[in-house]
């Protein structure tokens, strides 16, 4: 297809461009490589340079075929590392108690040299185009869009800044650290700046080429402003009082002041006590997220016997599986004989959470000894306890219903950050796998239940009005219609990805063999044919691809049994590559392995 005078388009894992030079030309982007087998189609003879916009796989998984052919290859500044250094990333990428949200786990498998970096806010001779190089961070950090000028025209190869008019490929890659709003600010920085280079034609990496150029970008910042204005990052403002670590919200019910994530103590008669979360100790929490950063005490609990008449720590319930949340619970079992209770569906992410490619895991297994399931009340003592699916922070998330000293309270986990100047914020992260329309169903819940007070994991606790139930409801749907504006209707939707695996890491003897599971997701709103293929390491035994029709917008499960080599590697790296229908999406999942 040509999208512009000796400028043509080749439909891969992404758009890649053709900028034809007599027999010769420039390509922005790379895909599977599959156009190297289509250069007659274009009029070329061969391609002398590669430009990437970033370093995603879809953009470049094929690169090697590049090398191959001879083509020179040239990288985003910031993200060379990502390319020419994938090997090394992927063995030096923090996995456990991961608050770093930026998708460099999209990278490359494997590395493959580049002959350099495109010189950013500089024209430079590429084969034989001039192309200015704009940085425009949003998709990820370092994304850069390429500015040519053919005939008079000026063409920008956006990469993902953008999808088409209004849209965006993915809000999840916009989202680069844990509650941050960073990326999607920069998107709105990068809207402005690109429109101000008054480009007459928009080439972007996935979706059509974009007449309107000012019109769409101004239609990408305006609602990513609105969307950005729903949220709202604040410090925790938890105090340590040293002597008094307790706020008694009713006579049963307390706060603990020094735990980094608030974690509350229910009371019974009996002398016993519930906790409802355990991390950190406030004292103990660094800025580094590795086991050494971030430390558990339980000093504060000498406080429940000597205050509050408490003679065991008799159980503790996670609302969620964050390690903030979870963190102290093997220690509590140890000291304390306390038993770990957990909902169904935060259960399995806390017993096995090298099974999951999610942040926030905490380094260590953690057993549970009773699983809550939802909507089944329980009792404890004197009092009832229920368990209900709470989505929007995580997927994995319930909330702890129960009734002490006349109040109705909930203990909502992370799910609201309370907000004093305004409307609380939703606080949602798209890698705990949150679905738009997850603060709708919520709302719902929360009037049906009427507690008269939530608790939360970092604010105070929330009297609740039915004028703030009905600003939750509004907010939640306001949110899941400006996903609905914002997002593709045939795409990956919130998460931005097709394919899952699990377990996401895994230990095998060398020669062993290794059942992974693979979910993917159809973009599309119809039946398509699914092709799932893994990709798999050099001297692994190969696996055949497998089919499965899948409904529309529905995922469905495979099941692949993998022969690993017999040489010892740290985190080899499994991909799955994924067509559906005629939608060829490239390597949307990686797995890792640890052969032994």
């Amino acid at each position: 297809m040509e999208v512009a005078p000796g400028v043509g388009c080749f439909r891969d894992t992404c758009n890649v461009y053709v900028l034809r030079t007599g027999g010769e030309a420039v390509l922005v982007d790379f895909g599977s490589g599959a156009v190297l087998d289509r250069l007659a189609d274009f009029g070329v003879d061969r391609v002398t340079d590669v430009l990437l916009t970033h370093h995603h796989r879809d953009q470049l998984q094929g690169l090697e075929r590049a090398v191959a052919a001879g083509a020179r290859i040239w990288a985003p500044p910031v993200e060379i590392d990502l390319i020419s250094g994938a090997d090394e990333h992927w063995q030096r990428r923090q996995i456990e108690d991961d608050y770093d949200l930026r998708e460099d786990r999209f990278s490359l498998v494997s590395g493959v040299p580049v002959d350099g970096t495109a010189d950013e806010y500089r024209t430079r001779r590429y084969g034989g185009v001039d192309v200015f190089t704009l940085p425009t961070p949003g998709h990820t950090v370092g994304s850069v869009t390429y500015l040519v000028e053919v005939e008079g025209r000026r063409l920008a190869f956006t990469g993902d800044l953008l999808y088409g008019d209004g849209k965006v490929w993915s809000l999840a890659a916009t989202q680069w650290s844990y509650s941050g709003v960073e990326g999607q600010e920069s998107t709105i920085v990068s809207c402005s700046t690109l429109a101000a280079r008054a480009p007459d034609l928009l080439l972007p990496s996935h979706g059509e080429p974009v007449t309107d150029a000012g019109h769409a970008l101004n239609v990408v910042a305006s609602r990513l402003r609105e969307l950005v204005d729903l949220r709202l990052e604040r410090p925790s403002g938890l105090t340590e009082r040293i002597e008094h670590p307790f706020d008694t919200i009713t006579p049963h019910l307390l706060r603990n002041r020094t735990t980094f994530s608030n974690s509350y103590v229910v009371l019974s008669e009996s002398g016993a006590a519930l906790l409802i979360d355990f991390g950190y100790d406030s004292a103990t929490v660094t800025p580094s997220t590795t086991r050494a950063g971030r430390r558990t005490l339980l000093w504060s609990l000498d406080a429940l016997r000597r205050d509050y008449g408490v003679d065991r720590i008799e159980a503790a319930v996670a609302t969620h599986y964050h390690d903030d949340h979870v963190a102290g619970l093997n220690l509590l079992r140890d000291v304390e004989g306390t038993e770990v209770w957990a909902p169904s569906n935060v259960a399995p992410i806390v017993e096995q959470p090298r099974r999951y490619d999610l942040p926030c895991l905490w380094h260590d297994a953690i057993e549970v000894d009773r699983v809550l399931p939802l909507g089944e009340p329980m009792a404890w003592h004197e009092l009832e306890l229920t368990a209900h699916a709470f989505p929007g922070h995580t997927l994995y998330a319930a909330a702890i219903a129960f009734e002490v000293d006349g109040k109705r309270v909930v203990a909502a986990g992370d799910q609201y950050a309370v907000n004093d100047a305004g409307p609380d914020i939703l606080n949602y992260q798209y890698r705990n796998r949150f679905r738009r329309r997850d603060f709708v169903r919520t709302a719902e819940l929360l009037t049906s239940l009427r507690p008269d007070l939530i608790v939360s994991g970092h604010w105070f606790p929330r009297e609740v009005t039915e004028p703030y139930l009905e600003q939750l409801r509004a907010d939640g749907e306001r949110l899941a219609e400006l996903h609905d504006e914002l997002l593709p209707e045939e795409g990956f939707g919130e998460e931005g990805v097709g394919a899952r695996i699990e377990p996401y890491r895994s230990t095998v003897a060398a020669g062993g063999e290794l059942e992974l599971c693979v979910t993917v997701r159809n973009p599309f709103d119809r039946d398509e044919l699914a092709v799932v293929e893994l990709v798999l390491p050099d001297g692994w035994e190969r696996c055949a691809p497998q089919e499965v029709r899948v409904d529309p917008h529905a995922d469905a499960t495979l099941v692949f049994r993998v022969r690993v080599g017999v040489a010892p590697t740290r985190r080899a790296r499994v991909a799955v590559d994924l067509t559906v229908g005629a939608g060829l999406f490239g390597q949307q999942a990686e797995a890792l392995v640890d052969v032994e």
